[in-house]
């Protein structure tokens, strides 16, 4: 139902319907908390997800390494360094915590 609304909407924030869409998002927010924990991720398992979801494969990822450096941390085997979920964070466009 959200989405509909928010199809309808789009950016306009003075549309009739916005005050219903931000309320029903609160509610969404609310139950979700509530009741559909999220369970914490491994860094390399956000990183698999994140380049799974922008269709990357090992070697589009050179700000981080070589693709073997990219395995590694795929695999568990290596840790990230700073600079490396700086690159990732401002890749995705993700909070740095999501690699740490």
């Amino acid at each position: 139902m959200l989405d509909a609304i928010l199809d309808e909407i789009g950016e306009d924030e003075k549309h009739p319907m916005a005050e219903l869409a931000d309320a029903i998002s609160i509610f969404i927010d609310k139950h979700e908390t509530e009741h559909v924990p999220i369970p914490p991720a491994k860094p390399s398992a956000a990183l698999k997800f994140l380049m799974r979801e922008h269709g990357l494969r090992q070697s589009d990822l050179p700000e981080i390494g070589s693709q073997g450096v990219v395995s590694e941390i795929l695999a568990g085997k290596r840790e990230r360094n700073a600079r490396q979920i700086k690159q990732l964070a401002k890749r995705f466009g993700v909070s740095p915590a999501v690699f740490i």
